[in-house]
């Protein structure tokens, strides 16, 4: 088969298998690559150590596939339902974790589509790879041509805005290329730098992620910055704010995938339940869905500070059962969650722990909450 028979038969099969999007690009050097060192230099990976780990992997395709001669990038649209309001007692999940684990969905696809690539190509060395692999996937979809880099750092197409899962099928044959999208519609646009509110975004096109909501609920493995709490809001796992802003996502379209669409509980999720759960409750619950990313104490950490965000009395029993979890963890978030309460039954929580917590750490949280009740 030659070179464009292939590389047609490769783009009618992504769409068949659910795929909205398909592009080409040879095997190269990320045209971003040294803006990506500057990034991991400046230390703005934060808690994600392992892409510093890994900087040489993501010179070249080749550490991914020994070998690859050519990329087929690929996307998926999530867009599902718009967020509900939530109340007291309620947190936010962003959009791409209402479902399934897209990791699941999209690899199977990929898996299928590797497999039609070697019945047509039998000596075709091939990898599926989303989302794990060191691969800066958003600049090889731009040399595909499926979009463009926005303000925001995340992909943009004109047709379906910034909801996209992106993967890649890396081979050893021999593609076309598709042209690259050289065009940038963000324009004078500040809208998503605008709604960052941690300033995550320091400039267009950069992201601290040492500051990025998403990131710090999703990534982040220890007790959060205190500076930070208050300016999460209501978020329990990740954030959509520069993305719900963005004009090209007024017009994206509904996905057809029904595992994306919300399942019960999670646009917005109960917060109050979570304190009820121990491990393998929460493995049951949360096991094959990106909620389980942060695992149980952050996700707990997390709910804490939403529930110290926007005190109501409902929140105290299940605050006070965290005061008394295995997690320090999750002590400490929710001692200074409770500090955030005027209720009197918050500072007895805390004053019948303090003599009993043995972490440090802990002990200067609640004695800190304390302090402000009695400020208060």
């Amino acid at each position: 088969m030659d070179r464009q028979s292939l590389t047609n038969a490769l783009k009618q099969a992504a769409h068949r298998l659910g795929f909205e999007l398909a592009g080409v690009c040879d095997a190269v050097a990320p045209p971003g690559l040294d803006r990506f060192r500057q990034w991991l230099a400046c230390g703005y990976a934060g808690e994600m150590q392992y892409m510093a780990d890994r900087a040489e992997a993501y010179e070249h395709p080749r550490h991914v596939l020994d070998g690859v001669r050519s990329l087929l990038l690929l996307a998926v649209n999530y867009h599902t339902a718009d967020p509900t309001q939530t109340q007291a007692g309620e947190g936010r999940v962003s959009r791409y974790a209402w479902g399934r684990d897209y990791h699941e969905l999209v690899r199977k696809r990929l898996h299928r589509l590797a497999d039609f690539h070697r019945q047509l190509a039998p000596q075709a060395g091939v990898r599926g790879v989303v989302d794990t692999a060191p691969l800066l996937e958003r600049e090889f979809a731009q040399l595909a041509g499926l979009g463009w880099i926005g303000k925001n750092t995340l992909l943009l197409n004109r047709q379906l805005g910034s909801w996209l899962f992106l993967a890649a099928l890396l081979t050893t044959e021999p593609l076309v290329p598709d042209p690259a999208h050289d065009a940038n519609f963000c324009g004078d646009c500040r809208a998503c730098l605008d709604a960052c509110p941690t300033g995550a975004l320091t400039e267009a096109y950069r992201l601290d992620a040492r500051r990025c909501i998403s990131c710090l609920t999703i990534e982040l493995r220890g007790h959060a910055p205190p500076d930070w709490r208050s300016q999460a809001g209501d978020w329990l796992f990740g954030c959509d704010l520069c993305q719900e802003v963005c004009p090209w996502n007024h017009r994206a379209p509904v996905t057809l995938e029904t595992s994306f669409r919300p399942v019960a509980d999670a646009n917005p999720l109960d917060l109050i339940p979570l304190f009820a759960l121990d491990d393998n409750a929460f493995r049951e619950r949360f096991r094959h869905t990106p909620l389980w990313r942060p695992k149980r104490r952050g996700l707990l950490r997390n709910a804490a500070i939403i529930l110290g965000n926007r005190p109501h009395p409902a929140a105290l029993p299940a605050l006070s059962t965290g005061l008394n979890d295995a997690e320090p963890l999750v002590r400490s978030a929710c001692a200074w969650a409770l500090g955030r309460s005027a209720d009197r039954e918050a500072a007895e929580a805390l004053r019948g722990r303090l003599p009993l917590e043995p972490d440090a750490e802990v002990r200067a949280e609640i004695e800190q909450a304390l302090h402000t009740l009695g400020s208060g």
